[in-house]
């Protein structure tokens, strides 16, 4: 993402830097990156509170780190300190590879140390969630009652190793087990087999959801969703009140403060959006994206009908991990 001999992930580096308002200066962009987003949690609600993630290497199958085909790495002590040293702003979420032979190891370190998740992006860590050696993973993970949140659907921020990975079907194996699973954006992008045929992620994610055994277990986050090439999932999402208890609200943040993603217009042509809101959102998404991105989910509707106010109180469900 450095390197113009990669224009798009150049590009990409870009619009997250000016998303969320970093000094690559005199090597800040780190430091600037957080004080950003301290600032903005600190003009929440009291209580209000983001989860930082951290990002696991890429691994071969041995669980070998692949340096080399990593767009990214944020280590699980960087984001732990972090959470420590802001308690009253952050909570933090552990991404460990379930091939790495230290794996166990890791997420007994990671629930000692207050993770409130595990974080998987599959397509990009090389990693099969229907795999059986997951298993031992899963099986702590159940134990200590810490939720996997795990990529599903298509990926396009990040190189991956295969969309197949990301096909929500894949994720059966972590919930038979008993293990509590957040799907990361309602699986709303791309389309993978279900065993007959093509058919769309996010008609696999309704499926999984549909499926009694998984009601105490399965959960979808929302994050994303208005994005312009996410937001067809919006009004059935809206329209699924018997979902609305097993939503979660999550930023993707910076991602919202990139303009071209989120087209309020295209929001309100879609009659998802009362135009009357398109310019207070529009001043508001300049002055503090993590605001921005929760008025506007706030303010969605398809016939009458909004988001639960319980999909926007995501503490209980990440509190069992205490």
């Amino acid at each position: 993402m450095d390197q113009l001999s990669h224009p798009l992930g150049y590009l990409q580096r870009e619009f997250y830097i000016n998303a969320s308002c970093a000094v690559e200066a005199h090597g800040r962009a780190d430091s600037s990156f957080v004080e950003r987003l301290l600032m903005q949690c600190r003009e929440m609600a009291p209580g209000f509170r983001v989860m930082l993630f951290g990002f696991d290497w890429a691994r071969d199958e041995n669980g070998a780190p692949l340096q080399a085909h990593s767009t990214f790495h944020v280590p699980d002590d960087y984001v732990a300190a972090l959470a420590a040293r802001h308690p009253q702003h952050f909570e933090w979420v552990a991404s460990i590879h379930p091939y790495d032979p230290q794996a166990l190891e890791r997420l007994a370190s990671a629930a000692a140390r207050g993770a409130r998740a595990i974080k998987w992006l599959p397509s990009a860590q090389n990693i099969d969630p229907a795999d059986a050696r997951c298993d031992p993973f899963y099986a702590r993970l159940a134990a200590l009652g810490i939720p996997l949140i795990c990529h599903s659907g298509d990926e396009r921020a990040v190189k991956g190793f295969g969309e197949q990975l990301g096909n929500p079907l894949r994720l059966r194996r972590p919930l038979d087990a008993g293990v509590t699973v957040v799907v990361a954006h309602c699986a709303s992008l791309g389309s993978a087999h279900d065993g007959a045929g093509e058919v769309s992620n996010f008609d696999l994610f309704a499926q999984l959801m549909a499926e009694e055994r998984y009601r105490g277990n399965l959960y979808g986050d929302i994050s994303a969703i208005t994005q312009y090439n996410r937001m067809h999932v919006i009004a059935a999402l809206l329209e699924q009140r018997d979902w609305h208890a097993r939503l979660l609200n999550g930023s993707d943040y910076p991602l919202p403060g990139v303009v071209p993603l989120v087209s309020l217009e295209a929001l309100v042509d879609a009659q998802l959006l009362d135009a009357t809101a398109i310019e207070p959102l529009a001043r508001l998404r300049k002055y503090n994206v993590l605001l921005f991105d929760f008025v506007l989910k706030r303010s969605l509707r398809r016939d009458g009908q909004v988001f639960a106010g319980s999909v926007f109180e995501t503490a209980p469900l990440f509190a069992r991990t205490a």
